[in-house]
């Protein structure tokens, strides 16, 4: 019988990960849902709408 050890990372390294992305996510959001150049916003503009994000 082999026995599997596993290495589990401490609860405050997982929360900082966590933490992280949603920083990152929200940037990314914000970042684009306030977009004023047209390139950006053409980029943009459909999906923001699909993530209910108004822009106009």
């Amino acid at each position: 019988m082999t026995a599997l050890t596993q290495s589990r990372a401490p609860a405050a390294t997982n929360l900082v990960a966590i933490a992280l992305c949603a920083f990152i996510g929200l940037a990314i959001v914000t970042l684009a849902g306030h977009a004023q150049t047209s390139a950006l916003h053409d980029a943009a503009h459909d999906t923001r709408h699909a993530a209910g994000f108004p822009c106009h």
